[in-house]
């Protein structure tokens, strides 16, 4: 199982040099890849009245595509992956090209994470439909492949018509994997049917649940005639809680599970490089 880390941008801010000294890092303990989260716009709880969730307007949230591409000249090895693109609120066409031009820059070390996201005042803020996600998701992601991968496409869908037109230059990789995250039934069904992995929840701490989620995914692989050796599993363990032996102990957990690659969330309370070295433990014990 391979293991990476989510880059904690909210906590680093805006000093871009901190997350590349903190990816330029994890790459020399031999982690494989880093993750980011993504929201284009942060709700203003002064104008929402009720605003529970904790991200806001306030909140650093880093662009991926642009974050990624800086990085990818700062590395050589280490994979990038966002966890997760809120694709349904973003132009498919427009994600395609940005994705191409990434994984062209980073020499394939582009696997982009999708969800469907919460966020209504961002659906609103972008004028895209909230109520329709999840299956314009499902669409976005047919078309992007066949834009990856060749040189003129004609497609006619419900929410996309592209007739005779194509994107240049193309992906190294033909195409890009797409990773679909979600732990409804709806977004686990449509990983096993379309999706190159799952991504598990990292809001998710009790591994029984996770257990659960994973038993879904492969029921629904196997009505869908998915070998599990083609479907990636992402498990998601955050150091917030517990301690180093539970953090093991949960890590082995998610490679009982068949977990391909394990994604750690650092604790804010521990300096980065503390966090690093624990990860590269838990790598080291699985």
């Amino acid at each position: 199982m391979e293991v990476g880390v989510a880059i904690p941008g909210e906590a680093i801010g805006s000093d871009v040099g901190k997350i590349k000294d903190f990816v330029v890092t994890a790459e020399g303990l031999g982690m494989t890849h880093v993750v980011i989260a993504d929201h284009v716009l942060g709700a203003d709880p002064a104008y929402h009245e009720g605003w529970k969730r904790s991200y806001t307007n306030a909140t650093f949230s880093h662009e991926p595509f642009t974050l990624f591409s800086y990085l990818a000249g700062a590395t050589t090895k280490i994979r990038f992956m966002t966890g997760i693109l809120i694709l349904p609120q973003r132009q498919t066409a427009l994600v395609a090209k940005q994705a191409a031009e990434l994984d062209l820059i980073s020499g394939g070390r582009f696997q982009m994470g999708i969800g469907v996201g919460w966020n209504t005042v961002e659906y609103e803020s972008l004028n895209e439909d909230f109520h329709t996600r999840g299956a314009r998701s499902a669409e976005q992601i047919e078309v992007m492949r066949a834009l990856w991968t060749q040189d003129s496409i004609d497609f006619q869908g419900t929410w996309h018509h592209i007739h005779g037109a194509g994107i240049n230059p193309k992906p190294v990789q033909q195409p890009i994997p797409v990773w679909i995250a979600g732990a409804s039934q709806a977004a686990i069904k449509r990983a096993a049917e379309i999706g190159d992995g799952w991504i598990g929840s990292p809001m998710e701490s009790d591994m029984a649940k996770h257990g659960e989620m994973v038993d879904q995914l492969k029921s629904y692989a196997s009505e869908f005639g998915r070998d599990m050796d083609t479907l990636g599993i992402d498990g998601r363990l955050s150091l917030m809680a517990g301690d180093p032996d539970s953090h093991v102990s949960d890590a082995k957990a998610w490679a009982d599970l068949g977990a391909t690659t394990l994604t750690i969330s650092l604790s804010n309370n521990t300096p980065f490089d503390e966090g690093l070295q624990e990860a590269q433990q838990i790598a080291k014990a699985l």
